[in-house]
């Protein structure tokens, strides 16, 4: 297929929502709202979950939205997942302006639809388009939805006593990132089926810093769409140690390759992560050795004005990267089967990014982060990562 040019996009103007299936639907709740604190804002319409066999809730904060459903019958789409992954992320949907002309253009790229083009009413009686195509990215599909940006989502009413209240300031999503055994075929669909472009490419091995052990690796390359800037990351392993790489436990981990982490974009990373440690949630240790090395990085990367205060990023596990006096702070929660303590929560993680101006990846925290993990497994006995990490948009 040839690459589609700007022109011939899909017009996609940013990220709609993402679904996200779980085995409790209550203790999903209890972390989203008490933990997380991130509010509820709608519950499933039982006529729609009737038909779908499934429940589900619904959490908006900023311009973040994204559902948790379980199953409710069996044979619904959300228990035959669970019958073959843990929990973890079935749906990424993107918003477009022409959701019928986005099809069109899709089907002329050779995607493969899941169902007709559908038009149903939100709750002020304006039309809402949608549709559904597959994907290489295991059972993960794509959905493109058409709404008026302030619309409620359809089939879901609003819980009562919900509110907008967003006290972490959490603003977007920055970036999806997933994990495959392979990248070239994935790569390949997104540029052109969905008509991204590369943006940013790694590739290293921790070989040169445990020769005796011979280390493992990846490559990663990032997608963008350029219209909207909805950015993509993407590992696979990398030899020698393919099979103990970080990246291929999480698809034996996921049973198949799936989205590895959703990145929240926040204004404050200090005071939102200290927040949310104190709420219970765990994001992977960073080594001291780290913050020790880090002045000295800042200057060689040319960061004059970093001003958060380094106690602080030591204390509360917080990354730092960048150059030429623009970067980026980021911490990750540990995977899902560790904040659930379930096997069923599964190698999924967050992120949580604030950028100083810096619109790149964090290479440098890229391979460190990676490293830390390696230790973080040396510690725990088992090449079975607490997840395995691709950097910030």
């Amino acid at each position: 297929m040839e690459t589609k040019s700007h022109s011939d996009g899909l017009g996609i103007i940013g990220w709609d929502s993402f679904e996200y299936v779980v085995a409790d639907l209550e203790r999903a709740r209890r972390f989203y709202r008490d933990k997380m604190d991130i509010p509820e804002l709608g519950r499933m319409e039982e006529r729609w979950g009737r038909d779908r066999g499934e429940e589900g809730l619904l959490f908006r904060a900023g311009s973040i939205n994204f559902s948790c459903v379980a199953s409710a019958e069996k044979g619904s789409r959300a228990e035959r997942w669970l019958r073959r992954h843990p929990e973890g992320v079935s749906t990424l949907a993107l918003r477009v302006r022409d959701a019928a002309r986005a099809r069109q253009v899709l089907e002329g790229r050779g995607a493969t639809l899941t169902g007709p083009l559908t038009e149903e009413m939100d709750q002020e009686e304006r039309p809402v388009r949608s549709f559904e195509i597959a994907s290489p990215l295991g059972e993960v599909r794509f959905r493109f939805v058409e709404r008026p940006t302030d619309a409620f989502p359809v089939h879901f009413t609003a819980t009562e006593g919900s509110g907008a209240h967003n006290r972490h300031r959490y603003q977007v999503i920055d970036h999806v990132t997933s994990n495959l055994l392979t990248l070239e075929p994935w790569v390949t669909w997104l540029r052109d089926v969905l008509g991204f472009e590369e943006y940013w490419r790694v590739s290293f091995h921790t070989s040169d810093v445990k020769k005796d052990e011979g280390g493992t690796g990846l490559s990663s390359i990032v997608m963008k769409d350029p219209d909207s800037d909805v950015k993509l990351a993407n590992n696979e392993p990398q030899s020698p140690n393919y099979e103990a790489s970080q990246i291929y436990r999480f698809v034996e981990d996921n049973r198949g390759p799936g989205v590895q982490h959703v990145a929240f974009h926040v204004p404050d990373i200090l005071a939102c992560t200290g927040e949310l440690r104190r709420a219970g949630v765990d994001f992977l240790d960073t080594p001291g050795s780290y913050y020790d090395m880090l002045p000295k990085r800042m200057e060689e990367r040319h960061i004059t004005n970093f001003r958060e205060d380094l106690d602080t990023l030591r204390r509360l596990g917080i990354l730092v990267d960048g150059e030429n006096d623009k970067y980026l702070l980021q911490i990750f929660s540990v995977e899902g089967k560790l904040l659930q303590d379930d096997e069923m929560g599964g190698p999924f993680f967050y992120e949580l990014i604030q950028r100083r101006g810096a619109r790149g990846f964090g290479e440098g925290n890229f391979r460190a982060l990676f490293e830390a993990i390696e230790r973080e497994q040396e510690t725990r006995g088992t090449l079975a990562a607490p997840h395995a990490w691709a950097g910030s948009k």
